[in-house]
């Protein structure tokens, strides 16, 4: 595998420019897709441009001031995908998220210091472990042991505290759910969920809102009731 990727085949929801230098690096496998996630890389120097080189960002996370999801980073091909968060101690001392614009481009939008510690993550997979428990796989790869009469279901989601891994809170997908869209012609929108139409065919199921559109499953973040439970757009602080 290469670790470099031509800018002209550069992923549709990467924010670089299309006319540039040749290469661009490739965002090492990981938790998320290749065109669902942005080399570390490419985030500090070509989207917020903290540095002008792969050099000096180098130098920045040997520093140890750069962290993703509350860890200290420091592998610059590491994919920051939707979800994720992106922090930098002081002197820098900001704070970002990433998210999905509507033309769906993976971007990041600022959050308040303390939400750089909390995530929401959506159920993919679930199924049963040794010891009564089951053991639940979100969509940025953490897997959670929780009991088995835990109610989680694919296609819910979950309030994760980062690092630590604890469960806040239980979003579950269900009528008058606040969701996000990640994907399809409605990305990047906030709707209220109406119902879910689980239809028996290789045909996906279907979130059908109020707002009177509807998308796949796979693409509906549940990210709260009344409000969404973090930032998830510029100007908004929670």
């Amino acid at each position: 595998m290469t670790f470099r990727l031509k800018r002209r085949a550069a992923p549709k929801t990467w924010t670089v420019p299309r006319k540039g230098t040749k290469w661009l690096k490739r965002p090492s496998p990981g938790p998320h897709a290749q065109d669902q996630s942005v080399p570390l890389l490419l985030v500090l120097r070509d989207i917020r441009r903290i540095v002008t080189s792969a050099r000096e960002a180098r130098t920045l996370l040997r520093a140890g001031v750069v962290r993703v999801d509350g860890q200290v980073a420091r592998d610059l091909d590491r994919g920051l995908g939707l979800m994720d968060t992106l922090s930098f101690d002081p002197p820098l001392d900001a704070h970002f998220r990433v998210v999905k614009n509507r033309r769906g481009k993976l971007v990041l939008v600022a959050i308040p210091a303390r939400e750089a510690t909390v995530k929401i993550g959506r159920v993919r997979f679930k199924h049963a472990v040794r010891g009564g428990r089951v053991e639940v796989t979100l969509h940025d790869g953490r897997n959670l042991l929780a009991p088995s009469s835990t109610p989680y279901r694919v296609g819910d989601s979950v309030k994760l505290e980062v690092p630590a891994q604890k469960v806040v809170e239980h979003l579950p997908l269900a009528p008058g759910a606040l969701a996000y869209v990640a994907g399809g012609s409605h990305v990047g929108q906030l709707a209220r969920v109406d119902r879910v139409e689980v239809r028996n065919s290789s045909q996906p199921n279907l979130v059908h809102f109020k707002e009177g559109f509807s998308t796949i499953k796979e693409y509906v973040f549940v990210v709260g009731q009344n409000a969404p439970e973090v930032t998830l757009a510029e100007g908004v602080d929670r």
